[in-house]
């Protein structure tokens, strides 16, 4: 590893740890030249996925991006960062994991679309809005009747009462 100091070639590493959830490994360094003390990450290097966009053009998977959309979705829903920035991780996992290096981006909105459905009923509305490009309220009342079909089937038996209801 490189001192950024002085740009010797040998240091020793003085402390290590896991970071980003055991996505990586932080190590402190000390350069054996000039003494001067770095951070460093180690991370497993993946093949980029590649997505393909509705309009046929082609970009690299940005998590950021994922992330930013579903925070964006999730506001003032009371679901936190941390459990969003999970839910992106959980994505990017089955993508490097897929045969393919390339997804359309359809795919990704209908894995977030999966794990919104059972976070949250107003985030996934919000995410599937955009995601399906909604153009009127039938797109919407659509989307809640399938939405409370699915909570219905899986509240059988249960006694709560809650289920979404369609305004018409």
């Amino acid at each position: 590893m490189q001192c950024p100091s002085c740009q010797h070639t040998d240091s020793r590493v003085l402390e290590s740890r896991s970071a980003d959830s055991g996505r990586s490994v932080r190590r402190r360094r000390e350069c054996l030249n000039c003494e001067h003390r770095f951070t460093t990450y180690e991370r497993v290097e993946t093949v980029p996925v590649t997505v393909i966009k509705r309009n046929g053009s082609r970009e690299t998977f940005n998590r950021a991006k994922l992330l930013h959309g579903l925070l964006r979705a999730c506001e003032k829903t009371g679901l936190e960062p941390a459990r969003l920035e999970g839910v992106v991780d959980d994505i990017e996992v089955v993508l490097q994991q897929r045969s393919g290096r390339e997804v359309s981006s359809g795919e990704i909105g209908e894995l977030v679309l999966q794990e919104l459905s059972e976070m949250s009923e107003v985030a996934y509305v919000r995410f599937a809005s955009v995601y399906r490009q909604f153009k009127g309220v039938s797109d919407f009342v659509a989307t809640l009747e399938g939405l409370s079909r699915r909570a219905g089937k899986s509240r059988k038996g249960s006694s709560n009462g809650n289920t979404l209801a369609a305004v018409g």
